[in-house]
């Protein structure tokens, strides 16, 4: 059996009282800005606030094909195996697992993981 280094790394820092307000505050100025660009035109309207939510989900997860590469390259570090539970994974139907969420998709940052142990362990922080 394979010995992993885990990390313990805190939980995903919360917004102070101050800061989800400034953050509303933010929301509002770009929805009523989207809805500006849209000019009441819903489906643009749509197609903006998809794009804005598409381009924001990059920036913390990365685009698809940069975590595709990441999680084959992990498969291959990890010789094909979870770093939870150490049996066999298969390519397809598995979790690339962010150690710290706020550092990204890194080589130092992830692994990769069955999603049945990613559900078990997100269950035993009390996630799931």
């Amino acid at each position: 059996m394979r010995s992993w280094h885990i990390r313990i790394v805190m939980a995903n820092r919360q917004l102070t009282v101050e800061e989800l307000e400034r953050a509303n505050s933010l929301l509002a100025e770009v929805r009523a800005k989207l809805k500006d660009l849209s000019c009441n035109d819903k489906g643009l309207l749509f197609a903006y606030r998809r794009k804005v939510f598409k381009e924001l989900t990059y920036d913390e997860r990365s685009k698809p094909m940069v975590r595709r590469k990441l999680k084959d390259q992990k498969w291959k570090e990890q010789r094909g195996l979870c770093t939870i539970c150490s049996k066999d994974l298969r390519i397809k139907y598995t979790v690339l697992d962010r150690l710290n969420a706020a550092d990204g998709y890194t080589t130092e940052n992830t692994r990769l993981i069955h999603q049945e142990c990613d559900v078990a362990h997100q269950a035993s922080k009390g996630y799931a």
